[in-house]
């Protein structure tokens, strides 16, 4: 099985963000724990496990389920971007400092032909002051794309746009992320090395859905015999 079938089946490439190319899940799950502490231990820990449930989603409606689901508030537009701030706040300077997946440049080169993009959950003006200050941006000819609007939204416009070409892959670590790639008619690895998706595993073999552990492994494949049945059309 060669790397060529991996890599250059696809003309766009989409990355998650947290948990695919940074590891920086267990930051953002640490910020919201530390800013829904202002509402109490109980808040703090209902929104994590609300945030580790619902990855690939963005702050914004996360903050709006601890106002009006956790806490049974009326949920405003300004206290919203309020607790998202101190959210930002909290976690920038770490996604300075997080570990970046290995491999990238080489992976880049191996597939010089495909568009590549990031779709994330995260804020977008924060993630791209962040991948330019870590000298990333410039791997991401198709852009970097982030929050208020959700990774639907985002794969729909690109695709509209004419910047997001078919056959796409989306690499990323949630369920969401499966979910958005399969409505977009993308195929789908799930990258498993940083997820806090607990049940990734079961997950994966029930549907079918190929995972590597980090993506460098897109370089030196897995065994044939390792790949499910009715996994990525690209390999069959």
């Amino acid at each position: 099985m060669g790397k060529t079938i991996l890599l250059q089946a696809y003309s766009t490439i989409v990355f998650d963000c947290d948990g695919v190319l940074l590891d920086s899940n267990r930051v953002k799950t640490d910020a919201f724990r530390t800013v829904a502490s202002q509402f109490g231990d109980q808040a703090a820990d209902e929104l994590v496990r609300f945030h580790v449930a619902n990855g690939g989603v963005s702050r914004y409606r996360k903050f709006e389920h601890l106002l009006g689901g956790i806490l049974g508030r009326a949920t405003t537009e300004a206290e919203v971007q309020r607790l998202a701030g101190e959210y930002g706040k909290c976690v920038f300077e770490e996604l300075l400092r997080c570990p970046v997946a290995t491999e990238l440049s080489r992976l880049r080169a191996e597939s010089s032909h495909a568009t590549w993009m990031v779709v994330s959950g995260g804020a977008e003006f924060e993630l791209r002051k962040v991948f330019a200050e870590r000298g990333l941006a410039e791997l991401f000819d198709g852009g970097i794309h982030g929050s208020p609007a959700t990774k639907d939204e985002i794969l729909g416009r690109q695709i509209e746009s004419g910047a997001l070409t078919l056959p796409g892959l989306f690499l990323g670590d949630s369920r969401y992320d499966h979910e958005a790639a399969i409505r977009a008619g993308l195929d789908f690895i799930f990258v498993h090395g940083w997820t806090e998706f607990g049940t990734w595993r079961d997950y994966c073999t029930a549907r079918g859905v190929l995972s590597i552990d980090r993506i460098g492994d897109l370089i030196e494949p897995p065994a044939v015999d390792e790949v499910p049945t009715t996994a990525w059309r690209a390999l069959s």
